[in-house]
């Protein structure tokens, strides 16, 4: 059974900094691409940033300079970092794996940015 759980959301002043975790089990870990995504109340959901099987990393132009994600094959893990973070980052970002028609997601961590 594959499961990707997501950890590390929460509340956080703007500027502040939050690390999300999405342990992965029940796959090949290391030849998923793996990716991070957001949605906010009445929006779609968006991609946030993803890092490839090769380590190859993408952003969405809003957080490049502020989100870095990472991966850990060992602990069958992706993160992401969250520094300086701003008044629209609030979402639920959802944690994807994805290999060719393989696609699975997390139930969402929930971000929350407000002073």
């Amino acid at each position: 059974q594959v499961q990707l759980v997501e950890s590390g959301g929460g509340l956080e002043q703007p500027g502040g900094s939050l690390t999300l975790s999405c342990a992965a089990s029940g796959i090949r870990f290391s030849i998923y691409n793996m990716g991070w995504y957001r949605q906010a109340p009445g929006e779609q959901r968006e991609l946030v940033s993803t890092i490839r099987s090769n380590g190859n990393t993408n952003y969405v132009d809003s957080v490049k300079g502020r989100f870095t994600i990472s991966r850990d094959n060992a602990k069958n893990t992706v993160y992401l970092q969250m520094n300086s973070l701003k008044p629209e980052d609030p979402a639920v970002y959802y944690c994807n794996a994805l290999w060719r028609t393989s696609d699975y997601w997390g139930k969402g961590a929930q971000v929350t940015v407000s002073s």
